[in-house]
């Protein structure tokens, strides 16, 4: 069993800088908590735009957690979507000065030894070598996918673009990525096409300076992962550690059922069978069209099956669809809390990194409907590499997936009694057994936790 580092009576202060979305800013703000969870002498400057102070200024948090807030430079959450490029943009351009004003004045605390910059803060690692201040960068999706990221070049090489994914190459196998399992090539992001190559192209600056940072610290489990991690620790020539998942700190604490009884939503999951219910979420900002959610809505309640839905935004319109069915529509939840209740029985998710983890460490199977991104090839992983979860898709690959078929896919997966639905759980709980082993004392990230506080205090004085 590792033995926890002693404490030093100096106080440490670190600087952490997310990107500015709720996917990226809930695991460093998971990963903050936890830094000082193990070291209390730690303080944390945690830095975010004055609007996303709003949205996240009464969440808990530890007192030594301080935000501090950076001007309103960047479009609004509530309208990115409508731009996303021009998002992107503004984050790569706007932020950079502000951030080092903030530098400069924050009064009462001691000098940064270390910023966690998440690795979309394209800036962060100059800003450090600037000021002689170490940088960990925090990748808040797949090793695998960075691991991609990075090879995109090699498609190219082996003639896999610039094909049309949905072409005659489609079925093709990439088997030459390293730390990629072999992948049928319309199970990648498509980064050379349309919308997702404009993204890439404004993502590979990220990649570029990443390779100039002092730390590369993965949300994953390296049990999840380990052919990727095992390659970027080989290939960088400063620490890779995975600290995942990235779990809330809730979950790691003794009084984790908080205030239970203030969620209608947990009330209602107590008076349901066991296994019984289906909590779906497509995520916090990508969405799918409306002619696609009418169908969703229709398969979801065909099926007859218990649900627990999330729907930012538009929870009275997604009830007033629904009518009068088996479920429960809310505009948000503790998604871990909910996952984790006994009456939880599957997973629909838009296959988000952090939701992957959070039902992977829940011991669920999971529903895949990837929309974008990431989300795609973390829907690959979960149905053919880890075989915890199924495809959400049409009979016939059209784009448009039919009521019909969704309340099929919906009944079978949620059939307690069927053989194949009931390996699968096993497995789901195997995989909920390796995550929860990772973290817990003497675990793959509870040591890498470990080893990267004893950085921060020893080398960096």
């Amino acid at each position: 069993m590792e033995q926890r580092e002693p404490q030093p009576t100096k106080t440490r202060h670190v600087v952490a800088m997310p990107y500015p979305g709720r996917g990226h800013i809930n695991p460093m703000m998971n990963l903050c908590k936890l830094l000082l969870h193990r070291n209390p002498n730690l303080t944390v400057t945690f830095v975010v735009t004055e609007e996303w102070a709003g949205f996240i200024g009464s969440d808990p948090r530890p007192d030594s957690i301080r935000l501090a807030t950076l001007p309103n430079v960047i479009p609004s959450e509530l309208v990115r979507a409508d731009d996303f490029i021009g998002f992107v943009d503004a984050v790569f351009t706007k932020l950079e000065e502000p951030f080092e004003n903030l530098l400069d004045g924050l009064p009462g605390s001691p000098p940064p030894a270390a910023i966690i910059a998440d690795t979309y803060v394209v800036w962060a690692v100059a800003v450090g070598r600037r000021r002689n201040i170490p940088v960990a960068s925090l990748w808040t999706m797949s090793a695998t996918i960075l691991s991609l990221f990075l090879h995109s070049d090699d498609l190219a090489r082996h003639g896999h673009f610039p094909v049309d994914p949905s072409g005659s190459k489609e079925d093709e196998i990439v088997d030459y990525i390293p730390g990629l399992p072999p992948t049928r090539l319309r199970d990648l992001p498509a980064i050379y096409h349309g919308y997702s190559h404009q993204v890439f192209n404004k993502a590979k600056r990220c990649f570029d300076e990443l390779f100039k940072a002092n730390y590369l610290l993965f949300t994953s489990a390296y049990e999840l992962e380990h052919k990727a991690v095992d390659f970027f620790t080989s290939k960088f020539h400063f620490p890779v550690y995975t600290i995942g998942p990235s779990i809330p700190f809730t979950e790691l604490s003794d009084s984790n059922d908080g205030n239970r009884g203030d969620h209608d939503y947990l009330r209602w999951l107590d008076q349901q069978p066991e296994s019984s219910v289906l909590y779906i979420s497509q995520g916090s900002f990508l969405s799918v069209s409306k002619a696609q959610m009418d169908e969703i809505v229709a398969g979801v309640k065909d099926s007859g099956v218990r649900f627990i839905w999330v729907a930012r935004g538009g929870a009275s319109v997604l009830k007033e669809a629904l009518g009068d069915c088996q479920g429960l529509v809310v505009s948000w939840c503790d998604q871990l809390r909910v996952l984790s209740h006994a009456a939880v029985g599957g997973f629909w998710s838009h296959c988000g990194f952090n939701s992957t983890l959070e039902g992977t460490y829940a011991g669920l199977p999971i529903l895949a409907f990837p929309l974008f991104w990431d989300q795609i090839l973390n829907g690959k992983m979960i149905v053919e590499d880890w075989r915890v979860g199924v495809r959400i898709k049409g009979k016939d690959e059209e784009d448009l997936i039919k009521r019909d078929d969704i309340e099929g896919i919906v009944k079978g997966f949620m059939d307690l009694e069927n053989e194949e639905v009931k390996e699968m759980r096993r497995r789901a709980r195997e995989l909920s057994e390796i995550c929860r082993a990772a973290i817990a004392e003497g675990g793959s990230s509870d040591g890498n936790i470990n080893a990267f506080i004893r950085d921060i205090i020893t080398k960096f004085p």
